[in-house]
Parts: C-alpha cells; sequence; structure tokens
C-alpha cells in the first residue's frame, strides 16, 4: 500500500487527489478532498465486449450519504433510498464532459461511481466528483482521451470567482458549471441574472483557463499511479465494405433526408438501413464486425446531412441555417387550470400548464445541508407518443429530470420575488410532440402558462437551441436545430433569456476544437 498524493490550491480551496489506499480492485479509485468535502471516485471496465453489444455502455452513478453530513436519514426506512433530484442531475454532470473523450467503436462496459463520504455545506461536492471521475478513469488505462477539468464560476461585483462558496453563491449574479480537457471546452450549464453574451462567454474561458491546474494535478498523479494503456485499437476501415455501403444506399439515404416530414423520414431511413443490414450482416457473423457495418451506415448518414448543409445547401426540412421554424401560440387552452399555454415550434410542441399554490405547498428537499423548501417547481414529461413510439411511463427518467431544470432554472430569474408574490408555483411542461429543443418549447410555453395564471414575471422568457457542424475549417452554426441534427452535429447549444441577457445556459460538444470566436 502506497498511497499517491496530489494537492493543489483551487480558487480559494486546497484540493487533494489520492489514490492507492483505497477500493485498489477497482481498475482506477480516487478520494477527492476538497476542504473537507470527501468523495470516493471509482471506474471499473470490462475487459469483453458482451455478444450483440452496439452502443457505448457508460454508467454513472453519483450518490450522497447522510452521514458526510453527520446526519441519519429521515423517513421510515433509515437508510438511502432512490436517487434524489441532485443525485441524479449531478450523475449527468459527470457523464456529458466524459461521454465524448471515449473513442467511436469502444463498446466495453465502464461503470464510474462517485459516493460523497464527508460534506462541508460549503463546498458543493459536484466538482470533487467530477475531478475523481477523470482521475479514476485516467488512472484505469482504459482508452479515454482526458483528463478533464471542472470549475464553477461565480460573478460577483463584476468579478469572476473561482469555485465560490454556497454562502457566496447567494450574491452571484451567475453560477456556471464549465467542464473540459486541456483544449477544448466539452460542457457548460449555468444559470444567470440576465447577464449579457460577453460576461457568459468570458466566464466560460476563465473556467477553462483555471481547471488547467486540475488537469495538471491529475496528470501528474497519472505518471506516478496509472495501470498500463489497454492495448486496444479502433476496428480499420475496409475500404471495400464503404464501397459496398455507399454503392447500396447513399442515393437513397440522400434523398430519404430530402422528405421535410419526420415520422415520413424516419420511416424511409429505417427502411434504408433494414434492407443493408439484411444484406451486409451475415448469421454468426461476430459483434465486432456486426458493429463496423452500423458504424459505416451511422458515418454515411452523418456525411449526406452534413455535407449538405456544409455546403450552403437547404437543411432536413428546407431551412437556411438561421432561420426559425413557424411558431404558433394559444394561451388558455384548459379551461380548469390557473394557466396554460400550448407552443408549436414546428414539429416541437409543449402543453404547458401553471398552478398557483400556497405556503402549504411548498416542495420540502431533504438533502446534505439539512434540508431547505422550494416555491417553485418545473416538472418536464416527455410520453413516448411524443416521438410516435412506444414505451415505458411513470417514474421520470434521467433525462426528463435534466431538461426539467434546464428550463426551471431559465424562467427563475424573471420569477417575482417571494415577499411580492407569495404562491408555491408549479409549472408542468408535457411535451406532445418532440423533433429538437424539446427543453426551450418548456421555457417558451412556461413563460406563457405563468402569465396566462396571473403571475407578474419580471420579463418574458424564451429559449433556443442552437447547432454546430464542423469538418476540418469549414463549420456551419445552425439555428433552431431538428433531433436529427443534434445526433448527427457536434454541438448541442440551449440558451434561454429575455430582451435584456441570459438566464441560462447549457452547452455539449462532440468534438474537440471549438473556438471561442465560433
Amino acid at each position: 500500500m502506497n498511497p499517491v498524493k496530489k494537492t493543489f490550491q483551487y480558487g480559494r480551496h486546497q484540493v487533494t487527489l489520492e489514490t492507492g489506499e483505497v477500493a485498489r480492485q477497482a481498475d482506477g479509485a480516487v478520494i477527492v478532498n476538497m476542504d473537507d468535502t470527501v468523495v470516493l471516485v471509482t471506474a471499473v471496465a470490462k475487459t469483453e465486449v458482451k455478444p450483440g453489444q452496439d452502443f457505448f455502455p457508460l454508467t454513472v452513478d453519483y450518490q450522497e450519504k447522510t452521514y458526510a453530513a453527520g446526519r441519519i436519514p429521515g423517513g421510515f426506512f433509515k437508510r438511502e433510498g432512490k436517487p434524489t433530484e441532485k443525485e441524479t442531475l449531478t450523475s449527468r454532470l459527470i457523464d456529458r464532459p466524459i461521454r465524448p473523450l471515449f473513442p467511436d467503436g469502444f463498446f466495453n462496459e465502464i461503470q464510474v461511481i462517485a459516493t460523497v463520504m464527508s460534506s462541508n455545506p460549503e463546498v458543493d461536492s459536484d466538482i470533487p466528483a467530477m475531478l475523481g471521475a477523470s482521475a479514476a478513469l485516467t488512472l484505469a488505462g482504459v482508452p479515454f482521451n482526458g483528463p478533464i477539468g471542472a470549475a464553477r464560476v461565480g460573478y460577483i461585483d463584476g468579478q469572476y470567482v473561482l469555485n465560490p462558496s454556497n454562502t457566496e453563491l447567494k450574491n452571484s449574479k451567475l453560477e456556471l458549471v464549465v467542464a473540459g480537457t486541456a483544449h477544448a471546452v466539452l460542457m457548460v450549464e449555468s444559470e444567470a441574472h440576465q447577464l449579457p453574451e460577453d460576461v457568459m462567454l468570458g466566464a466560460v474561458v476563465f473556467g477553462h483557463e483555471q481547471m488547467q491546474k486540475a488537469i495538471d494535478a491529475i496528470n501528474e498523479l497519472a505518471d506516478e499511479a496509472a495501470k498500463e494503456p489497454w492495448d486496444w485499437a479502433a476496428p480499420e476501415t475496409d475500404a471495400g465494405l464503404v464501397a459496398k455501403m455507399k454503392s447500396l444506399c447513399e442515393a437513397d439515404l440522400s434523398n430519404a433526408y430530402s422528405i421535410k416530414q419526420k415520422q415520413a423520414r424516419m420511416a424511409a431511413v429505417d427502411e434504408i438501413r433494414n434492407r443493408v443490414f439484411a444484406e451486409m450482416i451475415t448469421e454468426g457473423m461476430a459483434t465486432e464486425q456486426i458493429n463496423v457495418i452500423k458504424d459505416l451506415f451511422h458515418h454515411l448518414e452523418a456525411q449526406v446531412v452534413r455535407g449538405r448543409i456544409l455546403a450552403g445547401e437547404p437543411r432536413i426540412d428546407g431551412r437556411d441555417t438561421r432561420t426559425v421554424r413557424p411558431i404558433t401560440i394559444r394561451t388558455g387552452v384548459l379551461p380548469r387550470t390557473h394557466g396554460s399555454a400550448l407552443f408549436t415550434r414546428g414539429e416541437t410542441q409543449a402543453l404547458v400548464v401553471a398552478t398557483l399554490g400556497t405556503g402549504r405547498d411548498e416542495q420540502t428537499i431533504e438533502d446534505l445541508t439539512g434540508g431547505y423548501s422550494e416555491h417553485f417547481m418545473l416538472h418536464y414529461n416527455m410520453p413516448p407518443f411524443a416521438t410516435g413510439e412506444t414505451g415505458r411511463v411513470g417514474s421520470p427518467k434521467r433525462g426528463e429530470i435534466g431538461h426539467g431544470r434546464l428550463a426551471k432554472r431559465a424562467l427563475y430569474a424573471c420569477l417575482p420575488a417571494k415577499e411580492e408574490f407569495g404562491y408555491t408555483i408549479r409549472v408542468v411542461s408535457e411535451i406532445t410532440e418532440s423533433n429538437g429543443s424539446s427543453s426551450m418549447a418548456s421555457v417558451c410555453g412556461g413563460s406563457l402558462a405563468l402569465m396566462d395564471a396571473g403571475v407578474p414575471m419580471k420579463d418574458h422568457v424564451a429559449g433556443i437551441a442552437m447547432g454546430l457542424i464542423k469538418e476540418g475549417n469549414r463549420f456551419a452554426v445552425l439555428t433552431d436545430i431538428l433531433g436529427d441534427e443534434d445526433h448527427l452535429g457536434d454541438m448541442d447549444f440551449k440558451v434561454a433569456g429575455t430582451d435584456n441577457g441570459i438566464t441560462a445556459l447549457q452547452m455539449d460538444i462532440k468534438i474537440e476544437g471549438i473556438t471561442k470566436e465560433i
């Protein structure tokens, strides 16, 4: 047992990364101590690919233990139960920047578990958990193109503050979490009090500059304690296979992606995919070879859609890069609710309902700091029929919780102060059709439903999702992206705000090399 430690100053906090003493059977295990907030993060990877596995099975589980704050769980069962909203959102926060750093064609299962073991109420455990996940994966020897750093940025009295304490955040006009590698920003998550664009961009750049200390410390730790890198290489591209795929379906895919209506387009693409797979995948073929063929089809799809846009041709639904889809709005659509709005943008539609209650309706939340109550709630539901599918209905999925939190952040800055408007407010967004940026439709519909319910909003709030397609030095920024443009593109950039400034921003980037200018 030879523990290896690295310590660095991170804003006002001292951070220690330690490995080699605890959880030694995991592939990578790191204890992160940030001023007495202690998180144990482990990473374990399977050495074999499961037969039939055709996607990258990465699982991130972040869990808070109440003993970390010297407390015993409330309720009848005196142990931690299903994940809280904070745990779900933090799991997503860790997952989003690390997922794009695994290579295409890597299908081995990886599980990252972050356990909060000691909690300083002034230091949120999400940044230590993200740093720990980055360090554990870097130590594990898996093909991970990291490490990443992560930082929280506040904006107090016109100055950026690195990793502000929870008390300082109460006076901050901005709370922004940024994560990225040494060269590139990969993820941004933020809420703000109607701040101008240059202040928001400055915060991202500031956070990325400051996180280099954390990245350096993780690299130093890995130099001393990392396992041997895996002998893994992406499958070789077979030129004959690529040519065969193109001859079978390139022209048909091009025609399919000229169909403007989503369901008809998906049906056409599905028919082409099934035909190609029936011809190219034989019985008894190895999982790795099947995945190569599936990947080739996906790359060809992406090439068709991306190539057109970069060549200046119309997008899938016939728009240019700057046009927003047609918008229709109806308010007061439900006769017995307090406030309601039907917001439709192209093939994305949200029926949003606002309800007012008394102080007794506030949501009580128990967490490591003890507990608090919230007078504003926003819940987002996306049933399977919204995309013309069948599926599970019931407790909210991770994505629904994440989209709801983003829409809540966007609207929060423009709600009246609790002293002026003493009602508890619940907004529910029912997504009735989805083809891209349904969380931003929830922001627009939420703003309308709140006004329909008579809530004296400080300002009107709207949101939009932007996309990016980049090949070499050519790039195109897309306004109001469709679902296909999201999953075939390089960036999903959701921004919400008012005439006066930005209230929420969420960015996920799948490639390196996005510059400040873009």
